[in-house]
C-alpha cells in the first residue's frame, strides 16, 4: 500500500491494504507533508495558488490513504487491522493538531484574507479561507506553548477514548448469542428471521437456532417474540452492552470511558475560551446559542408529551386486556406496540417484507432520483471491494456527465459496526491541472442478510433508512463545488447535515414511489392499495412516544456536555435520569445502560449536536411542502432543491433554504407531518 498509487479518480484497492503496511505508509506521507509545508512557508507572499491549493492537495493525499483504512476498520475489522488503526490514530491526531496550531500557517492564511486578491475570490474560496481562520482559533492557535501542548494531548486522548468506546460496543455486541433448541420458544418470529437464526446455528455447528444482538435481529425479536422471558433476556443483553450491567458486566465497560471523554472535551473547550463543550460545539453550527437549542427541544417536548402519555396508557391497557400484563416493562413495549398496531390498523410490519426485495427498492430509488434531478445510476462490476455483497455504482447527470461513484454495503455481519451511515471515500475538488477529482461515497447499512441466492427483503423502516442514507450520498455526490473544504457535506454546519437525508425520506411514503420500489417476490405485483392505505395510517402510530424518544437522546446529549462538572462523579447517569423525568413516559429498568452504546455522541460526530436530527427535520418537513402542492416530481421545484445539494458548505444553510422556500421554516410543519399538530 503506497499513497502514490492513489491518483485522482482512481479507486481504492482494498485487497491490497495490509495492516502491516498502514503505519509505515502513513508515517511516510506525514513526513512528506511536513517537508512540503516547510517549503511553502518559506515564500515571501502567500496566494491561493501557492499556498491554499497545495495545503488542500496535502490533505487530499492523506485522505486517499486513510479513508479506505478507516472504512475497513468499521466494516471488516480484524485484530491486525484494529491494532494498526489504533497505532495510527495518535500520529494523525498529532499531525492535524500540529497543523491547526501552527501560527505561521495561520498568519499566512490571514495575509491572504487581508490581501487585495481576496475581494476577487469566488464565494467558495472566501468560505474556505474564513472557515480555516475560525478553525485555527478553535484549535488554540493563539495559546501559549504549554497550553498548546496540553490541547494536543487532549485531542489524542479524546480520539483514543472514542475509538475504545466504539470497539467495546462492537466486541460486546458480537460476544453474546442466544442458542435455542425448542421451536416453541420462538413462537411469533417471522420465517425470515427463523431461517437466518437456523443458518447462524449451522455456521456454528449447533442444532436449532441462534439469535444475535445485530440490530436487525434484535428489533425483529423484540417486536414479534411471544416468549416474554426470552424477550427480557435479549433486551437485557442489548441495553447493557459495553457496561457494568448484564451478562457480560464489566468486560467491555464504557462507564469510565464516557466520563473521561466528557472530561477531556470539557478541558478542550475551556482551553480555547468556552465555558463548556456545548458552547464550543455550537461555534460551527446554525443554532449558535445553547439557549436556542434547549428552547427548541423543550418546546417539542411540551408539544409531544401529552400525546405520549395517552399512547403509553393505551398500550398499558391493551397489554392488560390481551395478556393480563399487570406492569408493562421495557421489553414489552415493542411487542405490544406491534400487536396494537396490528389490531388497530390490521398491518403486520413483517408482511411488508415480501414487497420490498432490495434489488427492486434500489432500482426504484434510482428511478426516483432520475425523475427528480435527471440523475442516472449504473452499476459496475469487477471493482475491487472488501466483501462479496458490496456493490459499486457510477452516477451521471442529465447531460451524461459523470458526477461520482458510491459503494453500497447493506447487510449485517460479524466484524462490522452496527447502524447505518454514509461516509466519504473521496471529495470533489478541481486539481491544479484543471481536471476534476470526482466524489466517492460509502453507503453502509445493517439489514437482515439475504438467504442463499435470494434477494434480501426489507421492512418499510429499512426502506426509510436506505433513502435517508442515500440522501446523504446525494448531498456528497452532486456537489458542484471545486474546493474540498466546502465541497459536498464539508463545511456544512452539523445541524444542517441531516436536512437532505431526512428530506429524501418523504418519498418513501408516496404511492407513486411505492409502486416503483415494491414488487412481491412471488407475483411481482407492487404494494396494493389496501396495504398502502394501512401503511399510511400507521405512519404516525404512537407519534408522541417516537418524538419523545429522540428528544430524550438530544436533551441528554446537549445537557451532559453543557453541564459537565469535572469535580463531580457519575454525571452521565444522573443527567440521563433527570432528562427522563422530563422527556420520557416509559419506565426503564435500573440495569438499562443505553448511554454506554450511544456511539453517535461518544464515538461519532454528534457530541452536543444530536439535536441536529430534529433541527434538520423541521427544515425537511417544511421544504417538502411545495412538493405536496405542485407534485412530488415537479421539475421546477426539484431542480430548485438541487441547488441546495450542489452548493456544499459555501453558503449559510438558512440563506440557501430561504432562497428555495421563500421563508424560514416553522416547527408546525414537523408537528403536522408527525401527527402531533393541535
Amino acid at each position: 500500500m503506497t499513497h502514490s498509487s492513489l491518483k485522482a479518480n482512481s479507486l481504492p484497492t482494498f485487497s491490497n491494504i495490509q495492516p502491516t503496511s498502514i503505519e509505515p505508509a502513513l508515517k511516510q506521507l506525514i513526513a512528506q507533508n511536513r517537508t512540503t509545508l516547510n517549503t511553502l512557508l518559506k515564500q515571501c507572499i502567500y496566494t491561493w495558488d501557492n499556498f491554499m491549493e497545495p495545503l488542500e492537495e496535502m490533505d487530499n493525499q492523506l485522505s486517499h490513504l486513510w479513508s479506505p483504512v478507516s472504512h475497513l476498520h468499521a466494516v471488516a475489522e480484524s485484530d491486525a487491522l484494529r491494532a494498526a488503526y489504533n497505532a495510527c490514530l495518535p500520529l494523525l491526531t498529532e499531525y492535524h493538531t500540529e497543523l491547526m496550531q501552527n501560527e505561521s500557517i495561520y498568519k499566512a492564511i490571514q495575509s491572504i484574507a487581508e490581501s487585495p486578491a481576496y475581494i476577487n475570490f469566488n464565494a467558495a474560496q472566501r468560505k474556505v479561507v474564513d472557515n480555516a481562520l475560525r478553525d485555527f482559533k478553535l484549535a488554540g492557535v493563539h495559546l501559549p506553548p504549554s497550553e498548546k501542548a496540553r490541547f494536543a494531548e487532549l485531542q489524542k486522548q479524546a480520539n483514543k477514548l472514542s475509538t475504545r468506546f466504539s470497539e467495546n460496543i462492537l466486541d460486546s455486541t458480537h460476544a453474546w448469542t442466544l442458542h435455542i433448541t425448542d421451536p416453541e420458544a420462538l413462537l411469533g418470529l417471522p420465517d425470515q428471521i427463523l431461517k437466518i437464526a437456523a443458518q447462524t446455528a449451522q455456521q456454528r455447528e449447533l442444532e436449532g437456532w441462534v439469535l444475535t444482538l445485530d440490530y436487525s435481529c434484535y428489533s425483529t425479536v423484540m417486536k414479534n417474540l411471544a416468549h416474554r422471558e426470552l424477550r427480557w433476556l435479549i433486551y437485557e443483553a442489548y441495553v447493557t452492552r459495553a457496561s457494568d450491567q448484564g451478562p457480560n458486566a464489566g468486560q467491555w465497560d464504557n462507564t469510565k470511558i464516557m466520563e473521561d471523554i466528557l472530561k477531556t472535551r470539557h478541558e478542550i473547550a475551556n482551553l480555547v475560551g468556552f465555558r463548556n463543550y456545548a458552547d464550543y460545539s455550537l461555534a460551527t453550527k446554525m443554532a449558535k446559542k445553547p439557549e436556542r437549542v434547549l428552547q427548541f427541544l423543550n418546546d417539542l417536548v411540551s408539544k409531544s408529551k401529552p400525546a405520549a402519555i395517552k399512547e403509553i396508557q393505551e398500550l398499558t391497557d391493551f397489554a392488560k386486556a390481551l395478556d393480563n400484563i399487570e406492569r408493562l416493562e421495557a421489553w414489552d413495549l415493542a411487542y405490544y406496540s406491534e400487536k396494537l398496531r396490528q389490531t388497530k390498523l390490521a398491518l403486520i410490519e413483517d408482511d411488508l417484507r415480501a414487497y420490498f426485495p432490495i434489488t427492486k427498492v434500489l432500482e426504484g430509488m434510482f428511478i426516483v432520483v432520475n425523475k427528480l434531478y435527471g440523475i442516472k445510476i449504473i452499476e459496475r462490476h469487477g471493482i475491487d471491494v472488501w466483501h462479496p455483497n458490496v456493490q459499486f455504482f457510477e452516477i451521471y447527470d442529465e447531460k451524461e456527465i459523470l458526477r461520482g461513484y458510491f459503494y453500497t454495503d447493506l447487510y449485517a455481519r460479524s466484524h462490522k459496526r452496527d447502524g447505518a451511515w454514509m461516509d466519504e471515500c473521496q471529495t470533489r475538488r478541481r486539481l491544479a491541472d484543471g481536471t476534476v477529482q470526482l466524489p466517492i461515497a460509502f453507503l453502509t447499512c445493517n439489514f437482515t442478510r439475504p438467504l442463499n441466492n435470494d434477494s434480501a427483503l426489507l421492512t418499510h423502516e429499512d426502506v426509510q433508512t436506505l433513502f435517508h442514507e442515500f440522501g446523504h450520498c446525494l448531498h456528497h455526490l452532486l456537489t458542484q463545488v471545486d474546493y474540498a473544504a466546502v465541497s459536498g457535506i464539508n463545511g456544512v454546519p452539523w445541524d444542517a447535515v441531516e436536512f437532505p437525508s431526512q428530506f429524501f425520506e418523504h418519498w418513501c411514503w408516496e404511492k407513486e414511489v411505492l409502486t416503483l420500489i415494491s414488487a412481491h417476490i412471488e407475483t411481482g405485483e407492487p404494494l396494493p392499495d389496501m396495504l398502502y392505505n394501512k401503511l399510511l395510517s400507521a405512519k404516525n402510530f404512537q407519534p408522541g412516544m417516537h418524538m419523545l424518544r429522540q428528544l430524550e437522546f438530544a436533551l441528554f446529549d446537549f445537557r451532559v456536555h453543557r453541564e459537565y462538572d469535572p469535580s463531580k462523579e457519575l454525571q452521565v447517569q444522573a443527567v440521563l435520569d433527570e432528562v427522563r423525568e422530563v422527556a420520557s413516559v416509559i419506565h426503564l429498568p435500573a440495569f438499562n445502560r443505553f448511554q454506554h452504546s450511544f456511539s453517535h455522541i461518544f464515538a461519532g460526530g454528534y457530541a452536543a449536536g444530536y439535536y441536529s436530527y430534529k433541527w434538520a427535520e423541521v427544515l425537511s418537513c417544511d421544504a417538502y411542502a411545495p412538493f405536496t402542492k405542485k407534485g412530488i416530481f415537479d421539475p421546477a421545484t426539484s431542480r430548485a432543491f438541487l441547488n441546495i445539494l450542489e452548493q456544499g458548505g459555501v453558503y449559510d444553510p438558512m440563506e440557501l433554504y430561504v432562497a428555495f422556500r421563500g421563508q424560514e421554516p416553522s416547527i408546525e410543519a414537523l408537528l403536522e407531518q408527525s401527527g402531533l399538530s393541535v
